[in-house]
């Protein structure tokens, strides 16, 4: 996949031939909609230094693409949209600093969300103050509802702390002569990752799978070789890790070392970023893998497959090499475009409105939400098989079956 240039001097990204802008758009835009065909800006703090850099680039892409693809049409309700980033290099923050910037110094029109909770959370208390809507792809663990934030929209299916569900379901589904008996946990200290693995052990502990090793490591962990050896000393049947990209490899590099196969694995995010992921540990041991999603290249939502070979043509690659983020980012904007032809308005008052009332289409499929921005739909599990994530559960999704035991992985 090929990565976007980061150019340092004015902290924005350029893609292609979309060039992003160093000032803002209208300053009155809060309070009324500038004049028909006045262009706007649109800010996003993204990660593209540190931890989350890897996800922060895929969401630029979606991002830039959904920006192609509406001015293309004449742009969001008749204003052509330019696209505005600047790195928080992961941090929480720097991301504050930078909506506050986007907000008050570059005086956008509207903002985007950046990558995780961790990041989402303090964002969105800035995003909030200043009357902002504020649509977001990747913020979605327990603690970013509990604040009563009404002006925040968590644009994937389901909320962060079900995604295991289905695994969980397929596990307690398999027959008794097949069910694993022990399941081996860890998980990083984040709001994104724990509430998934706490939720997933306790379903499994319920359905009489033995927890055989859990642990919490700081999310600032670098040496991953500790954890990863505590979870193969576990030597449990099935694995379950609260990873984001740089912890879902480094665990699948040790147990590979270790010739530790379990018969499952699930991470909550790495697998999920395509050809990236699959370069870090090696195509070969990318199957089996599993990790659950709202996106997958072969889905058969609204205007997926031409969002599929538009990526493609735009960035280079293959389906599968499409990280899940490019997908959510794209999402974000698709509903931002929907809200404001509900509206007639781009103003940050209507589009808020208008994004608490009905449903939107996106390529992950419909999207609704609640008072606080929580979407009210489920996620699914899905597996690399042949170099491609493939839903395999539930049944009424799959399009193919779990592989299971997962094959060895080599080396």
């Amino acid at each position: 996949m090929r990565k976007p240039a980061f150019l340092a001097v004015t902290g924005i990204v350029s893609l292609g031939s979309l060039t992003l802008a160093a000032c803002g758009s209208n300053s009155s835009v809060n309070s009324g909609s500038p004049q028909a065909g006045t262009p706007i800006t649109i800010g996003v703090s993204v990660s593209l230094t540190g931890d989350f850099s890897g996800d922060g680039k895929a969401l630029v892409q979606g991002y830039d693409l959904w920006a192609q693809d509406e001015n293309a049409k004449g742009g969001l309700l008749g204003h052509h949209v330019t696209m505005k980033y600047v790195d928080d290099a992961s941090s929480t923050t720097q991301v504050v600093t930078n909506y506050q910037n986007l907000i008050t110094q570059d005086k956008v029109a509207l903002v985007f969300g950046p990558f995780s909770s961790l990041l989402t959370i303090p964002a969105s208390t800035v995003t909030n103050r200043f009357g902002y809507a504020f649509p977001e792809p990747a913020g979605g663990g327990p603690s970013v509802f509990t604040r009563g934030i009404h002006s925040l929209f968590f644009v994937q299916p389901a909320p962060v702390e079900d995604n295991l569900v289905s695994f969980t379901q397929w596990v307690l589904s398999l027959p008794a002569g097949q069910r694993p008996a022990t399941a081996a946990y860890s998980t990083e200290d984040d709001p994104f990752t724990q509430p998934q693995i706490d939720k997933a052990k306790a379903l499994l502990e319920a359905g009489g799978v033995r927890t055989a090793s859990y642990k919490v490591y700081p999310a600032e962990t670098t040496d991953f070789t500790p954890l990863a050896q505590q979870v193969i000393a576990a030597n449990a049947d099935v694995v379950i890790l609260g990873t984001q990209e740089p912890d879902a490899v480094a665990f699948i590099k040790a147990f590979q070392q270790q010739h530790y196969n379990p018969k499952a694995l699930v991470e909550t995010a790495g697998p999920d970023q395509g050809s990236d992921f699959a370069t870090k540990v090696g195509s070969a041991n990318t199957e089996g893998v599993m990790v659950p999603a709202g996106w997958w290249s072969s889905a058969k939502t609204p205007f997926n497959a031409t969002f599929v070979s538009e990526f493609i043509a735009k960035y280079g690659g293959t389906p599968g090499g499409i990280a899940s983020d490019a997908a959510e980012a794209y999402s974000v904007g698709q509903v931002v475009d929907q809200a404001a032809k509900k509206a007639n308005s781009i103003t940050n008052a209507a589009l808020i409105a208008a994004l608490h009332t009905g449903t939107y289409q996106t390529i992950q499929g419909p999207m609704a939400f609640d008072s606080v921005g929580k979407p009210s739909g489920a996620s699914f599990l899905v597996q690399w098989q042949n170099g491609l994530t493939v839903p395999v559960y539930p049944p009424s999704a799959a399009v193919a079956q779990p592989e299971y035991p997962k094959p060895a992985f080599s080396g």
